[in-house]
């Protein structure tokens, strides 16, 4: 059965589709200030994050990646086949871990192959991208001021943190983004991270004890 939950948030919506055996968190975000529906980490199963999609009205569609890691990436090549999608965001340092044939987790996640090109620049008006290396070198978030709304990747979650011990992890500078940029933002943003349940700024800075504890 396919499983999204709807956010209404400020009379406006966006989805979450969870994707592959690891539950990757989809965000559909529909822009009418962008013109354009942006995809947050389409990790897997393209078919769903169409059904996802539905009828949208938006004629134009750009996928953010919050980083590279092959749980995050493997819906793309399909998506930029059967949808108008007009940039592939990632940051700049992300681009060996995206393009690397080691990034897979076998036998689970083979490497994905016909990854298309992505760009490390994206014009838009309606988000601000917060550099956040630590689970990997070039991690960013999305920060939707108008949804109130964080996507974190796998930077933070509900009372925990993202995993350092992978290639171009590394847990001072997790720390550091989180104490730093994160816990700078306001108590109530609300954060939707990579895997899990949405939780808040607030909580986490009182509640998380990977942070509070290390």
């Amino acid at each position: 059965m396919f499983n999204n939950t709807i956010r209404h948030i400020h009379m406006k919506e966006f989805i979450t589709v969870p994707v592959g055996f690891i539950d990757v968190n989809c965000y559909l975000v529909p822009s009418e200030t962008d013109g354009c529906m942006y995809i947050i980490d389409p990790g897997s199963e393209p078919e769903k994050i169409l059904k996802g999609i539905g009828r949208s009205k938006f004629k134009d569609f750009k996928i953010l990646l919050t980083h590279g890691h092959v749980d995050h990436i493997g819906a793309i090549p399909d998506l930029m086949k059967k949808l108008p999608v007009s940039n592939l965001y990632i940051h700049k340092d992300e681009l060996p871990l995206y393009r690397s044939p080691e990034n897979c987790l076998l036998p689970w996640l083979p490497p994905i192959k016909n990854l298309p090109a992505p760009s490390t620049e994206i014009a838009n008006c309606e988000f601000r991208i917060i550099n956040t290396p630590g689970h990997t070198r070039g991690a960013v978030c999305f920060l939707f001021e108008r949804l109130n709304a964080l996507f974190s990747g796998d930077t933070i979650f509900q009372s925990s943190v993202g995993r350092t011990d992978l290639p171009g992890g590394n847990q001072e500078s997790l720390m550091n983004s989180i104490r730093q940029e994160i816990f700078t933002l306001p108590d109530n943003l609300e954060i939707f991270p990579g895997h899990g349940p949405s939780t808040t700024v607030g909580f986490e800075k009182e509640n998380n004890p990977f942070i509070n504890f290390i």
